[in-house]
């Protein structure tokens, strides 16, 4: 019987010792890629990144709706004699169903997908801002403006930009969140000197026209080039060391939202950041976006300028909230949000010696440094929330974002009786900072808890 002979090659003792390595096998997930989906090799410019370029550009134009209701009240309330007061209610109503809508939002995310959601929020935004062109009485700006702009908006606000974080990202969250949250400053830096503009020289209605415009406008880009998860592109999220699956959608958006509320409320550090929170809307949506324009009108100062120099406040505020990403990474969002609402509590008190009939450098002074202050609470207050509250976290800052709103709808209809008893608004803006300076205090009493998520892998 004959035998093929083989070359044994070298041997130590009695093992074979190979002369050539056998070839590599590709690695192969443990696990199948949703939708049939390849993992992909790493882009130059991770895929997150335009994800939150589209967001950063959907929240721009979105902030067009944002910028009208201050410029709306000497208009409405000279044309159609209604109080300052109502036209305030009915801003009210639209602050109030932004922050209400906001966590169900969240939960419609991960139900129908972040597309979805976010491109009919805008629609109805454009339906409820051009419906207002037709109105004649103040029960259909209640409706119009209040309810269907506020609606939209809700599902536009920042629990969209939490949504889109948690997703995409896993290393420099806090930076991806304070560019986000810039985006509605930067909406307000293009649209306010615009739309005040426009209502000074062609009236109210044709501003109206263009917030519906510019809701409509930012739909391709939504629906074209977001995504909902990193895995429908077959890439890891930024700066994780593992590919995440995509996470079936989850049903019952209602009952998840409610449950959220109900577990988040029974800690202390949910009521104290919906607490502080809420005072930053006061001291900001309801406030100063609401009423410095007209305030500024009764101390003299022409619309327009007083309108520009809120679009200077959005200048710097996109400094400040990025400043603020930055900063959150680094150092405990509780001292964070201590020395912003101090601060911020500070200036409110300066500012009715500063309002008159021409800008001053005090006044400048005023509008950089509260620029710089105005959303800067919203990354720490975010990374709070992710710290505390894990997978639910979007739906519980949703619910915090709705204590921002409605401190800032109470203060935008208070703000309103206010002026209409008083006469002036000195009573509203040392009323704010007062309550800064108790929100400063909240933020420290915020128990520290550690991070806990997903391995981060170095990426440049």
């Amino acid at each position: 019987m004959t035998q093929t002979s083989q070359s044994p090659g070298p041997t130590t003792g009695d093992t074979p010792v190979a002369t050539r390595l056998p070839r590599r096998r590709p690695y192969r997930l443990p696990y199948r890629i949703p939708n049939g989906l390849r993992l992909r090799r790493r882009p130059p410019v991770h895929r997150a990144w335009v994800v939150a370029g589209v967001t950063f550009v959907t929240i721009v134009g979105a902030a067009a709706f944002a910028s009208l209701p201050g410029l709306l009240i000497d208009p409405l309330h000279t044309e159609f004699g209604w109080s300052r007061a109502m036209i305030g209610f009915a801003v009210s109503i639209n602050l109030a169903l932004y922050g209400l809508t906001a966590p169900f939002a969240a939960a419609m995310m991960d139900r129908f997908g972040i597309r979805r959601v976010v491109a009919c929020a805008l629609l109805t935004i454009a339906l409820g801002s051009a419906l207002t062109v037709h109105m004649t009485q103040s029960w259909q700006l209640v409706l119009c403006w209040g309810v269907l702009v506020g609606l939209g908006s809700g599902s536009m606000a920042l629990a969209f930009a939490a949504t889109v974080t948690n997703r995409w990202f896993v290393a420099r969250r806090g930076l991806v969140t304070g560019i986000l949250t810039a985006g509605g400053a930067a909406g307000q830096l293009v649209f306010l000197p615009l739309l005040s503009w426009i209502t000074e020289h062609h009236g109210w209605r044709p501003a109206a026209v263009t917030v519906a415009v510019a809701a409509v406008a930012v739909v391709p880009f939504v629906w074209f080039l977001l995504r909902d998860h990193p895995a429908d592109v077959g890439l890891a999220p930024y700066g994780a060391a593992e590919f995440v699956p995509k996470p079936p959608p989850v049903s019952g958006a209602a009952g998840r939202t409610l449950r959220a509320l109900r577990d988040a409320s029974r800690t202390s550090t949910f009521w104290l950041l919906a607490g502080t929170f809420a005072i930053c809307g006061a001291s900001t949506n309801g406030l100063v976006k609401t009423h410095f324009v007209p305030a500024a009108h009764d101390h003299g100062l022409p619309v327009t300028t007083a309108a520009s120099l809120l679009a200077v406040i959005g200048v710097f505020d996109i400094v400040g909230t990025v400043a603020s990403g930055w900063f959150t990474d680094r150092i405990s969002p509780r001292r964070l949000l201590a020395i912003y609402y101090g601060l911020r509590g500070l200036s409110l008190m300066f500012l009715p010696m500063l309002l008159a009939d021409s800008i001053h450098p005090p006044m400048v002074l005023f509008i950089v440094f509260y620029g710089l202050d105005w959303v800067a609470t919203v990354p720490p207050t975010i990374a709070l929330c992710r710290a505390h509250y894990g997978e639910n976290s979007a739906i519980v800052f949703g619910w915090v974002l709705a204590a921002h709103q409605i401190g800032a709808a109470l203060v935008a209809y208070l703000g309103g009786v206010a002026r209409d008893a008083f006469g002036s608004y000195d009573v509203v803006w040392y009323s704010s900072g007062a309550l800064c300076a108790i929100a400063a205090l909240m933020s420290l009493v915020i128990r520290r808890r550690p991070v806990a998520g997903p391995a981060v892998a170095v990426m440049g």
